[in-house]
C-alpha cells in the first residue's frame, strides 16, 4: 500500500511540475525561440523528485532546435522559477526532451485513411 501513495504523490508532482513549466515558459522565459507553438506533453518526476524528464512537443519542424536550445539554456531559471511556484523541499531539475509523437500519431492516422480509401475504390471497382 506504501508503494501505491508514493505513485500517486509522484504522479501529483509531476502534473502540477507540468503546469507549472508550461505557464513559466509562455510567461516568463523570454527567449525569442520559445515563441513557436508547443506543448508539454508528459513529465516524469523521479522518486526522489531531483529530476523532471519534461516531453516538448514542437508544432513547426523549422523551430523545433531552436526551441529545444532555448529550453536547455533556460532551465536554470526554469527551476529557479518552479521552485518559487511550488512548495517542495526539493526543486526538480528540468531534463527537456523533444515529443514527437503527436507527429507520429497523425502520420499513422493518415496511412490508415489512404488504406481505408484504397480498400473503398477496390470494392467499388469489382
Amino acid at each position: 500500500m506504501a508503494t501505491q501513495r508514493g505513485f500517486d504523490r509522484t504522479d501529483r508532482i509531476s502534473a502540477e511540475v507540468m503546469r507549472e513549466v508550461e505557464k513559466i515558459i509562455r510567461d516568463e522565459v523570454s527567449d525569442p525561440r520559445t515563441d513557436c507553438m508547443f506543448s508539454i506533453t508528459h513529465v516524469e518526476v523521479t522518486k526522489d523528485l531531483r529530476y523532471a524528464k519534461i516531453f516538448v512537443s514542437v508544432m513547426e519542424e523549422e523551430k523545433r532546435d531552436g526551441m529545444m536550445a532555448a529550453l536547455k539554456s533556460a532551465s536554470g531559471f526554469i527551476r529557479h522559477s518552479l521552485g518559487q511556484h511550488m512548495m517542495l523541499r526539493y526543486t526538480p531539475e528540468p531534463v527537456f526532451k523533444l515529443d514527437t509523437s503527436i507527429e507520429y500519431g497523425v502520420h499513422i492516422a493518415e496511412l490508415l485513411n489512404h488504406v481505408a480509401k484504397g480498400e473503398e475504390d477496390e470494392s467499388t471497382v469489382q
